[in-house]
C-alpha cells in the first residue's frame, strides 16, 4: 500500500524517474528512516536510483549520557549503521547551529532549517545527484498548515510544503505517519526517537500533541485530511496568482532615483485587483527585508500608501508617519526597509539609506572595489581587454547598476559638491548635477548618498545608477574599456 502511495505521489508531481539519481536526508527518525527503506525499493524495482544518505548533526542535542554519548552523536552513528546496512554511502556533516543562530541573530529553528538546506545542495552536488528527498508526511503538512493559520499566513504560508520545490522534493507528502511506524514495525526496523519532540515549548510540537488530537476528538476524525487537502488548495491558487502577478506586470524593479532600491507601479497596484495588489506588495517588501518575516499589517500599511494624496492628511494611520510639504511623499517602516510613495512608484529601499550620506572620497583600484559605508554600497572596476567593448555594453544593456566606459585612467569615487557638472549622454551639453538629480527625480535627502566615480582629473565619468558623462562614451568596439558596477552591502 505505501509504496503505492509514493509511485502515485512521484508520478502525480513528477519527483524523479528512472534514472533519477536521488538523495535521501535521513536523520534517523522513523519518517526518514522509512523513506530510506521506500526508496531502496523503489531502487531495485529500476524506479529511481538512491544516490547515498545524507545526515546533519545540528550539535544541539550534545548533553552524554550515562554510555558517555550524546543524542546527536548516537543519532549520526545510527545512520552511518544505517547506510552500511544497506550498503549505501552516507555523507555527515555537522555545524553547531546554537552558534550561527546567535551569529545571525535568528531563532534557533530558523538557523537550523537555513544550515541543513545548505547542507543538503552540498550533498545534492557530492552524490552528483538530482534531487535530494525529505520525509515530510501528510501529518506534517497539516501541522504546518494549522501553524501558520495561527500565525497569520497568506496563500502562500497556508499552501504549507511543496511536494517539489527546486531539487528537494517530499515523496511522503500523501502518506500517513502511522503507516510508516507500522511499516517499520512489520519488518522490524529500528529507528531513533528524537527528545525534542516531546518539548512542549516548540509550537509545533503543541501543535502535534495537543491541538491536532483535540480537533481530531472534538470536532473532526479526518482533520489531518481535510487541513492536508485545504493545504493543496492553496497552493493551487498561489501558483495561479504568481502566474498572474507576471502577466500584469507588477514584478518590483530596480528604482531609477536610488541604486539597491526596488519600486513598483502605484497606477498597475490601482489596477489592479486587490488580491495580487497585496500579493505584489507582499514579495516586493519580502525581498527588500532580506529574510525578515513580513506580515498582514505591513503590507496593509504598504498599500495605504498608493490612495491618492488628497487622502492621504484624513487618516491617522502608520502610513502618514512622513509627510513632505506638497504631501506627496509618505512612508512607513517595514522590517528591514522602509515604503515610501514617490510620485507614481511606491519605493522600497534599505533604512539606512534614510539619512543623508556623510562627505566621502576614495581611491577606486582598476580592476578593484570599494566599499563605501556612508552610503551603504560597493563600487567596482572590471577592465575588458580591446576588442570585447561591444560585447561588455550588450552584456550591461538595461542594468542600471553597470556601466560601460572607456579606459579613464585613475579613478576614485566621491559624494556630490556644490558646482559639480557633466555632460549627460544625450544632451549635447553640461548640465548641473543638482538640477539632473531633479529631472530624475533623486529623493532629496538621497543625493549626498549616490556615488560618483570621477577621473584623475576629477572629471565625472559616472554617476552611478544614473548615467556616464558624454566624454567617457565607448564609441568604437576596439576601444580597450572599464565596466563600474553598483551593488548594496
Amino acid at each position: 500500500m505505501l509504496i503505492s502511495t509514493l509511485r502515485q505521489t512521484i508520478a502525480r508531481f513528477d519527483l524523479a524517474k528512472p534514472g533519477s539519481r536521488v538523495v535521501v536526508a535521513l536523520s534517523g527518525g522513523a519518517d526518514s528512516v522509512a523513506l530510506t527503506c521506500l526508496v531502496r525499493e523503489l531502487e531495485s524495482a529500476g524506479d529511481l536510483i538512491l544516490a547515498g544518505l545524507a545526515h546533519f548533526n545540528h550539535l544541539v542535542r550534545t548533553e552524554p549520557d550515562v554510555s558517555g554519548m550524546s543524542a546527536a552523536d548516537r543519532d549520526e552513528r545510527f545512520c552511518v549503521s544505517l547506510g552500511e546496512t544497506l550498503d549505501v554511502p552516507v555523507l555527515v556533516e555537522r555545524e553547531d547551529v546554537r552558534l550561527r543562530a546567535s551569529r545571525e541573530r535568528r531563532s534557533l529553528e530558523d538557523a537550523g532549517h537555513a544550515a541543513r538546506f545548505a547542507f543538503f545542495e552540498r550533498a545534492r552536488a557530492h552524490f552528483d545527484a538530482d534531487v535530494v528527498a525529505l520525509g515530510h508526511t501528510r501529518d506534517d503538512q497539516a501541522e504546518t498548515f494549522l501553524l501558520r493559520l495561527l500565525r497569520g499566513a497568506g496563500p502562500r504560508g497556508l499552501a504549507a510544503m511543496h511536494p517539489r520545490r527546486g531539487a528537494i522534493i517530499r515523496p511522503l507528502i500523501e502518506c500517513r505517519r502511522a503507516d510508516l511506524r507500522e511499516y517499520l514495525a512489520a519488518r522490524r526496523i529500528a529507528h531513533v526517537e528524537d527528545e525534542t519532540n516531546c518539548d512542549l515549548s516548540v509550537p509545533r510540537n503543541r501543535v502535534r500533541a495537543e491541538l491536532l488530537p483535540l480537533l481530531e476528538a472534538r470536532f473532526n476524525p479526518a482533520i489531518v485530511d481535510v487541513l492536508a487537502d485545504q493545504a493543496e488548495l492553496a497552493r493551487g491558487e498561489w501558483i495561479w496568482m504568481e502566474e498572474q502577478i507576471a502577466a500584469a506586470a507588477l514584478e518590483p524593479a530596480a528604482d531609477r532615483g536610488e541604486p539597491g532600491a526596488l519600486a513598483l507601479s502605484v497606477p498597475q497596484l490601482e489596477r489592479a485587483p486587490a488580491a495580487l495588489a497585496r500579493l505584489a506588495v507582499w514579495r516586493a517588501m519580502t525581498a527588500a527585508a532580506r529574510g525578515r518575516p513580513i506580515s498582514f499589517r505591513h503590507v496593509k500599511d504598504a498599500l495605504q500608501l498608493i490612495q491618492s494624496s488628497g487622502a492621504a492628511g484624513r487618516g491617522n494611520t502608520r502610513a502618514d508617519r512622513v509627510s513632505d510639504k506638497q504631501g506627496k511623499s509618505r512612508s512607513i517602516d517595514a522590517p528591514g526597509h522602509v515604503v515610501e510613495r514617490v510620485g507614481s512608484r511606491l519605493v522600497l529601499r534599505k533604512r539606512a539609506a534614510n539619512t543623508a550620506a556623510a562627505a566621502f572620497r576614495y581611491q577606486l583600484p582598476v580592476p578593484g572595489e570599494v566599499t563605501l559605508p556612508e552610503a551603504g554600497c560597493v563600487v567596482s572596476a572590471e577592465p575588458v581587454s580591446a576588442g570585447l567593448g561591444a560585447e561588455a555594453l550588450r552584456a550591461s544593456a538595461g542594468n542600471r547598476d553597470s556601466a560601460v566606459v572607456r579606459m579613464p585612467g585613475p579613478l576614485a569615487v566621491r559624494s556630490r559638491r556644490p558646482g559639480d557638472r557633466f555632460r549627460p549622454l544625450g544632451l549635447n551639453g553640461e548640465k548641473k548635477l543638482q538640477d539632473f538629480f531633479v529631472d530624475r527625480k533623486v529623493v532629496r535627502r538621497l543625493r549626498d548618498g549616490v556615488p560618483l566615480i570621477v577621473d584623475g582629473s576629477d572629471r565625472i565619468v559616472w554617476v552611478a545608477g544614473h548615467g556616464i558623462d558624454e566624454a567617457f562614451r565607448v564609441t568604437d568596439a576596439s576601444q580597450a574599456v572599464v565596466i563600474l558596477k553598483l551593488r548594496p552591502v
